[in-house]
């Protein structure tokens, strides 16, 4: 469900400011016409296996076993469901490490994390099946509570099940640990509405706050609780006996949860409650999870009527030509000509995909219970998915010529990006400025993205092959961007195009600048604090007396002191930020008070830098003083007015902690 480990969260949860174009500016380029298979040379695909039992059950035991051990996962579940039949269902590595427990696939349940929001997307198709909602109204005549108004447009259904409401991104009390934290729905959902920085229906921006509100409504207007609506509409008529959203889980599943580790090698962790939970708080074995797949490869099966199953599987948003669209909840990944949608979802342990060939009644599900080393788990779970794909629905592969346009493309690309996917009133704003992906546009008219990785956690580098329109050097994947009078207005790559999209990053936080400059003037400061006690100490030392007095004394002395706090407030929040890479659980609340705490020596610095430029004039307009000591007094306070412009530009100072 979420990005949970620091980097991931640096990568994915970045904020962007309001943007203020009309969808109609937003309209990208059209590329340029593409050769066909038929039109280009193309290399020949191996011919394609057999999709039976035996034949995915040999590939999945050449596969699976070894990558777990190398990327140090405990264990995994694998399901693949053809014709409305289960064709196979595996378990592979360990339910629980110490004891030594196999996964069983029928009765080891995990956490699907964010494909829970498939089932939410389900419930709202009904209730709109029903006539009890439309996709197309306000959201408020269904809540409450009230979304404040903002860019004179509501926010729909529509806009939700396509991550189009234009949210920020939240992540206080989204995973926790202990249970008495834990709302109920509706009070999750009123601790904070987060700010709308987009116009609805503008840009794809990721949200779990939009997913869990589209659970409150479903709860209000059919009058159940969400988890029991969900039992009572979705599980029992699927027969899925192992599956809850209840959480702590209930006694007579308890016993049947996997563990759920960082690594295989550490300790297990606690478990999980998803808060919102709407958005993620699914506990389901692998058996269950081929009934929901068989159902909507049966359009629908007994949870909707084939029109409404349609509407879930048809384009509703395509933010680039050429890329996949986004479905009503479910978003496409369709490869080698093949129409395929589905969802992935992360805790902060569990990493799962779904994946449903919809034309071909094909569905592909795993789930691993450990991240593994170096996020294995995320590799493999998308190699899974191509080489299956590849394997059984194999496709020639044209050998696109490169664009004449590469060159001059690859320099327009080039600069600083920020994802849509992100936060611009707290402090989740500075993972926007170190986290921003990077194009650097190489010599050989080839671009590379910093936060774009191979296996082997290089750059990849992407070739055009049409007018904005860019290839992996495998053909896996493509790259494509929406340029508006000659600028990029954002990018994106096939898997994230539906939801996540990279857009230049503002002046205020394009880290090509800020990190250098940031840089300089933290050594700076780290020089002038660390040279106070020093100089002190020789001063005594040989008895001398710089004859400093009065005012010049007092803020020489709060012009140190401010550096020192620069310091303090530096190593504060790098022990926060630790605290929360170790488990985003940290984020339920108990890290206030540290925060108010940085803040307070943050307003503290902020007197002390008045104090800092004060006594640099002093020193520039007093005689008699070195240039050196002028200049270093003038350096040292443009440093502190730096530093705290940063800090309160990325809102490490807030009046509120919501976020």
């Amino acid at each position: 469900m979420w990005k949970v480990r620091l980097l991931a969260l640096l990568m994915t949860a970045l904020a962007l400011p309001a943007a203020a174009q009309s969808p109609a500016d937003l309209k990208p380029t059209p590329p340029a016409q593409v050769p066909a298979a038929s039109e280009a040379p193309a290399s020949a695909p191996a011919p394609a296996s057999t999709l039976t039992k035996a034949d995915v059950d040999t590939w999945l035991d050449g596969y699976m076993p070894y990558a777990l051990q190398t990327g140090d996962i405990a264990g995994a579940v694998v399901v693949v469901v053809k014709d409305g039949q289960v064709l196979t269902q595996r378990g592979f590595g360990y339910a629980d490490v110490k004891e030594k427990k196999p996964v069983d696939p029928a009765g080891t349940l995990f956490r699907p994390g964010s494909i829970s929001k498939l089932f939410t997307w389900t419930a709202v198709m009904q209730q709109v099946q029903a006539g009890k909602l439309d996709l197309d109204r306000d959201v408020n005549d269904y809540l409450d509570y009230k979304i404040p108004p903002a860019f004179g447009k509501p926010i729909t259904l529509r806009h939700i099940m396509t991550h189009t409401p234009g949210f920020e991104e939240t992540a206080k009390y989204l995973l926790l640990t202990d249970p008495k934290l834990a709302k109920p729905l509706g009070e999750a959902m009123k601790r904070w509405v987060p700010t709308r920085i987009y116009a609805p229906g503008q840009i794809p921006a990721y949200s779990n706050y939009g997913a869990s509100m589209a659970g409150y409504i479903v709860e209000r207007v059919s009058g159940e609780p969400f988890a029991q609506y969900i039992q009572n509409h979705i599980f029992t008529p699927l027969g899925m006996q192992h599956s809850t959203f209840v959480q702590p889980l209930p006694a007579n599943l308890a016993g049947g949860m996997s563990k759920g580790y960082e690594q295989a090698s550490k300790d297990p962790q606690p478990f999980e409650i998803i808060d919102m939970s709407p958005a993620g708080a699914l506990s389901a074995t692998g058996a269950d999870m081929a009934q929901f797949m068989i159902a909507h490869l049966a359009h629908g099966g007994p949870l909707l009527d084939k029109a409404t199953a349609e509407q879930m599987y048809a384009n509703a948003n395509t933010p680039y030509p050429g890329l996949p669209a986004m479905g009503l909840g479910f978003y496409h990944e369709d490869r080698n000509g093949h129409r395929i949608v589905g969802h992935g979802g992360d805790t902060d342990v569990f990493h799962s995909d779904l994946h449903l060939f919809i034309d071909d009644g094909v569905g592909l599900y795993m789930s691993f219970n450990s991240a593994g080393r170096e996020a294995a788990a995320h590799v493999l779970r998308e190699h899974v998915f191509v080489d299956f794909t590849d394997r059984y629905f194999p496709q020639p592969k044209p050998e696109l010529p490169t664009a004449p346009t590469a060159k001059e493309h690859a320099q327009v690309m080039a600069g600083h990006y920020v994802s849509s996917r992100g936060s611009e009133t707290n402090f989740m704003r500075l993972f926007s400025l170190l986290g921003e992906a990077q194009i650097v546009a190489n010599d050989d008219d080839t671009i590379t993205v910093s936060a774009l990785l191979d296996a082997a956690r290089v750059p990849k580098r992407w070739r055009e092959v049409g007018p904005w329109l860019w290839q992996d050097a495998e053909g896996k994947e493509r790259l494509a961007a929406v340029v508006k009078d000659g600028k990029v207005v954002m990018f994106s790559i096939g898997a994230y195009a539906p939801i996540i999209e990279f857009v230049p990053a503002p002046g205020s936080l394009n880290a090509g600048w800020i990190t250098p400059v940031m840089a300089v003037a933290l050594g700076v400061l780290a020089l002038t604090a660390l040279s106070w006690p020093v100089v002190a100490l020789v001063r005594r030392r040989y008895r001398y007396n710089p004859g400093i007095t009065g005012r010049t004394l007092i803020l020489h002395r709060a012009t140190r002191a401010a550096a020192w706090l620069v310091l303090v407030f530096v190593l504060g929040w790098g022990l926060m930020l630790s605290v929360i890479n170790h488990g985003v659980d940290a984020l339920d609340g108990r890290l206030d008070i540290w925060m108010r705490l940085m803040q307070l020596v943050l307003l503290a610095t902020i007197a002390g830098t008045v104090a800092a430029a004060w006594n640099a004039y002093d020193i520039a307009t007093r005689g008699g003083r070195r240039p050196w000591t002028t200049a270093w007094a003038v350096l040292v306070a443009l440093s502190l007015v730096f530093f705290v412009w940063a800090a309160i530009n990325v809102k490490l100072l807030t009046a509120t902690l919501n976020f």
